[in-house]
């Protein structure tokens, strides 16, 4: 592959920790499908891996939990191309893609807030008014 996997910033997986599979794709590809491997398999072991910061292999093995096999390695497949090329460049962007995701450092806590008085008494004016205008549209009864 010419281009590196780069999960974020500086940090990148090398190659060696990566194992590609191939195998006959299905779907269209007339004959030649029969006789070109272009499924691609791209296998990663996150949790033995050396090229992601301990704090950020932690957070992607929690989140990932799901998604790893043995509990340790993360499987990516593609085959929506009908070339081999295409189909490893397409499991590289979406491994980088899932990588970067799991490794995000969790979002900022909520600070609780209280609407403020003047905007609690605008809500409750604009609920009345609106309730009047209604109640303005109504035909009365008994005396249509």
């Amino acid at each position: 592959m010419p281009e590196p996997i780069r999960v974020r910033g500086s940090v990148v997986v090398p190659d060696a920790e990566l194992v590609w599979r191939f195998s006959r794709s299905s779907g269209p590809g007339g004959q030649h499908v029969n006789t070109s491997d272009s499924k691609v398999e791209l296998r990663y072991d996150l949790a033995a891996s050396k090229a992601l910061p301990e704090v950020w292999r932690e957070r992607a093995v929690e989140r990932l939990a799901g998604r790893l096999v043995d509990g340790r390695v993360l499987v990516i497949q593609a085959s929506e191309f009908r070339s081999q090329w295409r189909n490893r460049e397409a499991a590289a962007a979406r491994l980088s893609a899932v990588l970067t995701e799991a490794c995000a450092p969790p979002p900022k806590a909520r600070r609780a807030t209280r609407p403020s008085r003047g905007m609690v008494e605008r809500r409750l004016f604009n609920k009345r008014h609106r309730s009047e205008l209604k109640q303005g549209r109504r035909v009365p009864r008994g005396g249509e």
